[in-house]
């Protein structure tokens, strides 16, 4: 049985923890009776709840997240992995240095606060949370906790200021994508004269010219990831019903399967881009990967000389602004979104998991009014 006695004017709780053992915990000079009763109630709820550790025994908030991240490295795929590896070491310093048990909810929203006072973006906060409230289950898991202090904290909204209301999507109009298609030709030519040999010249720009420009446009006319596309081979094309079929995706110079079970699908395209894959598929130099869209040695391109050497100046000689390779995905869920087609159909292009996230991710395309659907409605009714 637990008891409270006072040793060399300070005191002392004397206990047995949820194995049996016997233990003491000293308390701090200064501290009264009171505060030792208070902490026995805490001690006896820890112990009833089989969480009970010495303090000698709590790790650092920095060691379970070091455990938890080697626990989720083979569950993972690689750039998820380095992701919430980018979240451990960039954004928790406030909590690195303390006992995982002194992580409490009012800790928690003083450092949502000072994110906010420091402009953060807000998505990127709640991003940074979800990465948070997974350490924190884990302790939970391995009883170093006995509940998850994020819970119960505020989560942070929008103010309502420019940076809170600043889209994270921005999209490209018709017309523009008409100026980036048509500058591609020009830039990419020019590029490829600077890194093509000087042997066979003008056919190698040609070919890179075209490979470009079919890669951009089917960026445009699929809504496919970028590493969707890179990752694409001949036998994923269905001639005969103008479909793509996507079964896999090539990031950080790996090939994965796709992400989730939506995202293998099949996505609709017109003829234009059916024809203009057909003379692709002519011109395109074989490789051992049968990829639709290989670098000079047969293997996938490098996303990152795709942007740098290629889209980007793209942009810039169309004189357009400055999005992610990402962003014409986007504008392809816009462009289905503009002419109202069924959003079921988007998310089965798009591969969301439900209508649900593609209404979450696009909802703000959407048109504020629709006068031809009330008067539908009225005709139907009334007509």
């Amino acid at each position: 049985m637990a008891c409270i006695t006072k040793r060399r004017d300070r005191w002392v709780i004397d206990f047995y923890d949820q194995n049996g053992k016997r233990r003491w915990k000293t308390m701090k000079k200064g501290e009264t009776k009171k505060d030792a009763k208070e902490e026995l109630r805490d001690i006896e709820e820890q112990v009833a709840k089989r969480t009970y550790l010495p303090d000698n025994k709590i790790p650092l908030f920095s060691k379970v997240a070091e455990d938890w991240l080697e626990y989720k490295k083979l569950k993972l795929r690689i750039t998820t992995w380095e992701v919430l590896k980018g979240h451990v070491k960039n954004h928790f310093h406030d909590f690195n240095d303390i006992k995982i048990n002194w992580i409490t909810t009012v800790r928690i929203e003083k450092f949502i606060t000072k994110k906010q006072e420091q402009d953060m973006n807000i998505n990127t906060l709640r991003k940074i949370l979800v990465t948070l409230g997974q350490i924190l289950s884990y302790a939970v898991r391995h009883k170093y906790i006995d509940h998850n202090p994020l819970r119960d904290a505020e989560r942070p909204r929008s103010q309502g200021n420019k940076l809170d209301c600043q889209e994270t999507t921005r999209v490209l109009s018709p017309e523009q994508i008409k100026d980036l298609l048509n500058n591609a030709k020009i830039v990419i030519k020019e590029r490829a004269k600077k890194d093509g040999p000087k042997k066979r010249e003008s056919l190698l720009n040609k070919v890179k010219e075209r490979k470009y420009r079919t890669l951009f446009t089917l960026a445009i006319f699929s809504g496919a990831r970028q590493g969707e596309l890179l990752g694409l081979k001949w036998s994923d094309i269905d001639w005969d019903n103008s479909q793509i079929h996507v079964q896999r995706t090539f990031n950080n110079g790996r090939f994965f399967p796709t992400k989730t079970k939506n995202s293998n699908r099949r996505i609709d395209l017109g003829p234009t881009i059916m024809t203009k894959l057909k003379k692709w598929k002519l011109a395109c130099p074989p490789n051992h990967l049968d990829l639709v869209f290989p670098n000079g040695t047969g293997n996938p391109i490098d996303h990152h000389n795709l942007v740098r050497r290629y889209f980007e100046p793209v942009l810039k000689a169309a004189k357009l602004p400055k999005i992610r390779f990402h962003d014409l995905r986007h504008t392809y869920a816009s462009l289905l979104i503009e002419q109202g087609e069924n959003i079921k159909y988007i998310q089965s292009q798009l591969g969301h998991s439900s209508p649900t996230v593609t209404l979450n991710v696009y909802a703000h395309l959407m048109k504020p009014t629709n006068q031809e659907a009330a008067c539908r409605l009225e005709n139907t009714v009334l007509g």
